[in-house]
């Protein structure tokens, strides 16, 4: 493809890189072009390191462990060390249009950077995000869900920009913690209520949100391999 194409392709973020060869990505990719499903993309999946737990997160706001006290550094390397490389090495400006995606933390580490550089994105794919991830622990006195959970919060706090979408995707089998105890485990729990967060802030359920719930899905990249043709097809589907 000659360089000035590139341009005009769309980059696609992926937390967890060194785990997209066993979703088998490269795969779901040759056979959606094979069949003509989906429009070219660039796909760049961003290896984690030791500090996963310490780099993923939100940016300024560890959790009540401390963990994602570095999620700050790792968003900087994300805009003034990666996707300057990116370009260089492309021989371009820019990308068309750029999203993110992650799994679990990844997931959340994603959803955090678009959320707070929503001009930089178009879209965040979020499986199974851990969405759980709080200010206080769940046994703490005073713990409340509304403003303890710190992507509930952040989403309630921020704008509202037309142009982003949200792919979710869950597992029935996700986990078993059922903290409310209302039959529902939290993963759902968790994802339903930040959709809700967005709804309330103006996007369409139907047009801006898109949420996979997969029957007997567990956290695992099994899984998240099942809902990826999904994801790629809603984001990217001609």
């Amino acid at each position: 493809m000659p360089p000035q194409d590139i341009q005009d392709i769309d980059l696609l973020l992926i937390n967890d890189g060194q785990d997209l060869e066993q979703v088998g990505l490269a795969g779901i990719l040759d056979e959606l072009y094979e069949r003509a499903l989906i429009r070219p993309l660039i796909c760049v999946g961003i290896y984690a390191g030791s500090d996963r737990k310490m780099e993923y997160g939100a940016a300024g706001v560890p959790d009540y462990q401390g963990r994602g006290a570095k999620a700050d550094a790792y968003t900087r390397f994300v805009f003034e060390e990666l996707i300057p490389v990116l370009c260089r090495r492309c021989r371009v400006s820019g990308f068309k249009k750029k999203s993110f995606a992650g799994f679990s933390l990844g997931a959340l580490s994603a959803m955090d950077i678009v959320w707070r550089h929503p001009q930089e994105f178009v879209r965040a794919g979020l499986f199974s995000g851990s969405f759980w991830w709080r200010r206080k622990d769940k046994g703490d006195a005073g713990y409340d869900e509304t403003t303890d959970r710190i992507m509930h919060k952040e989403v309630r706090g921020g704008g509202f920009y037309p142009w982003l979408k949200f792919f979710f995707e869950c597992g029935t089998e996700d986990e078993k913690e059922d903290r409310n105890g209302n039959g529902v485990i939290d993963s759902i729990d968790d994802t339903q209520d930040l959709i809700r967060e967005l709804v309330a802030k103006g996007y369409d359920p139907q047009r801006d949100i898109r949420y996979l719930e997969i029957e007997g899905g567990d956290h695992s990249l099994k899984t998240w391999a099942r809902a990826m043709p999904e994801f790629l097809l809603w984001g990217w589907g001609k």
